[in-house]
């Protein structure tokens, strides 16, 4: 999501929320969020909650990446993006949902 400060500069929020449990994993906020951004936040749940089996996101350009998808896929993780137009993109936050191998 972008959004902007009383003095009209913009900045973007990550959040990710497990699909399963629908809490809210990780809260990231910054002016600029690049894939780089979205491969820490990832790794740290990695390491805390597990690796999941898929991730579920929108088609932003911190997404789709050649670095996080290269990451994901070297730790076998499946990436499932949300279709343009679908209902899911009408939500207020980018969201990337995941599921944790069980």
């Amino acid at each position: 999501m972008m959004a902007r400060t009383a003095e009209g500069r913009t900045f973007r929020i990550l959040t990710i929320i497990d699909e399963y449990t629908r809490e809210c994993l990780t809260i990231l906020t910054q002016r600029r969020i690049t894939s780089e951004d979205v491969i820490e936040q990832l790794f740290y749940l990695f390491i805390f909650r597990g690796t999941p089996q898929y991730i579920r996101s929108d088609n932003g350009p911190e997404f789709t990446a050649k670095a996080v998808r290269r990451w994901l896929n070297d730790l076998e993780v499946t990436t499932l993006f949300i279709e343009p137009g679908s209902p899911w993109e009408r939500r207020i936050y980018r969201i990337i949902q995941w599921e944790t191998k069980r």
